[in-house]
């Protein structure tokens, strides 16, 4: 158990607020359900995107017609508790989801925020997000090719995986 790390119910290490996705498996489940719903309504998601503020969206999400949604992946109640970096992610989308279990305690998430019921198997949107200010044109640009980029060379690093640590000391 790293100090990041938090006991759970039952005793179990659930991860602290900084920790990838891969490294918990209720988050996985959630991730893997929500990218299937977004797949099947026309959006291209990617997991673990950094945005400009430094801050890592679970999942981050563009349409046909540039609409980008961020997605906060909330494993339990302590991850939601324990992590409140959220609200930064507000000026860097269009809409804001929270995704969860279907057994999370729904009514602590925010009202203005989306909710997105997951599981391994699929996700439903059960509450649409609030309308959000547009994001300017040239943040919605930076982001979009952010977007791009960080996509190519993860498509890049599965055929060389090489690869990714030359971005990285490149800083791409």
């Amino acid at each position: 158990m790293t100090d990041t790390d938090e006991p759970t119910a039952g005793g179990a290490v659930a991860p602290g607020p900084d920790a990838p996705l891969s490294s918990d498996p209720v988050a996985l489940e959630i991730l893997r359900g929500t990218s299937r719903m977004l797949i099947d309504a026309g959006l291209t998601p990617i997991s673990e995107f950094t945005l400009p503020n430094g801050r890592r969206a679970d999942i981050a999400a563009l349409d046909r017609n540039g609409i980008l949604t961020i997605i906060e992946i909330k494993s339990s109640l302590a991850d939601f508790r324990s992590d409140q970096k959220w609200p930064e992610y507000a000026e860097y989308c269009d809409r804001f989801f929270f995704a969860v279990k279907p057994d999370f305690p729904r009514e602590i998430l925010p009202a203005a925020c989306g909710l997105i019921l997951a599981d391994r198997y699929g996700a439903e949107i059960l509450r649409p997000a609030a309308p959000a200010p547009p994001l300017t044109a040239a943040r919605r640009k930076v982001l979009t090719l952010r977007f791009a980029r960080t996509a190519s060379l993860r498509l890049a690093a599965v055929i060389d995986p090489g690869l990714k640590a030359r971005s990285e000391a490149k800083d791409l």
